[in-house]
């Protein structure tokens, strides 16, 4: 009787543990890479030459300049306006506070840009001209494949282009 009551408890107990402590194991694992952003706690710096000055971003994941998948947040001011541009990938945008006013085509005028409100996500295809305008601060994601490159329609339109201060 001894035998079969340690043998039920050997069963029951002991040959268990090492698939809670595998699970266990597993879940501390997978969490061990999860990375979170509270508003409070992004990082923000000042924005690449390629965009206007007072751009600020926050890149979430990856490298926007390098091959593979990104996420940044980019931050304007109150009537920022980037200039008519293309992108050689699709981007892929989250208005996530302010407006986001976006001029595609050949209707490329403040007047006829489509407000884009919080909340809003919005993909285009590679090639496709655009221009944009804010609304109030305004701080819109962008994620895709990378690099995340801007090519401006006018070359005098290009920050990088300009004249420095000698």
């Amino acid at each position: 009787m001894k035998r079969n009551h340690l043998l039920a408890i050997l069963i029951t107990v002991v040959l268990p543990l090492p698939l809670i402590v595998g699970q266990h194991s597993a879940h501390k694992t997978e969490s061990a890479h999860a990375a979170f952003y509270p508003p409070a706690d992004i990082q923000w710096k000042d924005g690449p030459a390629s965009l206007p000055k007072g751009a600020k971003i926050a890149v979430l994941e990856g490298d926007p300049a390098k091959e593979g998948m990104f996420v940044m947040r980019v931050r304007v001011p109150d009537g920022f306006h980037i200039p008519a541009h293309t992108h050689p990938k699709p981007e892929r945008v989250t208005v996530l506070q302010g407006t986001f006013k976006l001029a595609m085509g050949d209707h490329l005028k403040q007047s006829d840009a489509r407000a884009l409100p919080a909340g809003t996500y919005g993909v285009w295809p590679p090639g496709m001209v655009h221009a944009v305008w804010t609304e109030g601060e305004t701080i819109v994601q962008f994620h895709g494949m990378s690099p995340w490159v801007i090519n401006y329609v006018n070359p005098a339109d290009d920050p990088r282009n300009a004249k420095k201060p000698q």
